[in-house]
C-alpha cells in the first residue's frame, strides 16, 4: 500500500492542522487506489479527477489547512545535473560525517553550496 510511483503528474496535498490530518488519513484509508505515497501530514495522491475530487473535498471541509499542488515527481537523470549528482553521491561516501558540505566540497571539482543555491534546475 502506498508503494507505487508513477512518472504522471501527481498532487501533493499538505495539512496544517489536526483535523485536518485526520480527515486526510481517513481518505487515504479509504481511497489507497487513488494514494501514491503518504507521508503523515501529506499525501500524494494521483492526478486524476477523482484525485483532484479527494483533494479539493479536503480543502472543502478545511480551508487554508490543506494546501494542494500540481507536481511531476523528479527524474534526477533527467533533471539534475551530473556534478549535482556525483556531488551529492561523493558527499554522502565522505571519511568523517560530521564533515559540512562547504568545507567538504572546498578545493575539489564539487560546486559549493553558494553556487549550488545560485541554480535552478
Amino acid at each position: 500500500m502506498f508503494a507505487r510511483f508513477s512518472p504522471a503528474q501527481v498532487l501533493l496535498v499538505v495539512t496544517y492542522s489536526r483535523a485536518a490530518r485526520q480527515t486526510l488519513r481517513n481518505v487515504c484509508r479509504s481511497h489507497d487506489e487513488t494514494v501514491v505515497r503518504r507521508f503523515g501530514r501529506a499525501a500524494l495522491f494521483e492526478g486524476t479527477e477523482f484525485g483532484a475530487f479527494l483533494a479539493l473535498r479536503l480543502r472543502e471541509k478545511h480551508g487554508g489547512d490543506v494546501q494542494i499542488e500540481r507536481t511531476t515527481p523528479l527524474n534526477e537523470f533527467e533533471t539534475v545535473p551530473e556534478r549535482v549528482r556525483e556531488a551529492a553521491a561523493a558527499y554522502e561516501a565522505r571519511e568523517h560525517p560530521s564533515t559540512p558540505y562547504a568545507k567538504f566540497a572546498a578545493g575539489t571539482d564539487h560546486p559549493g553550496p553558494e553556487r549550488l543555491r545560485r541554480r535552478e534546475l
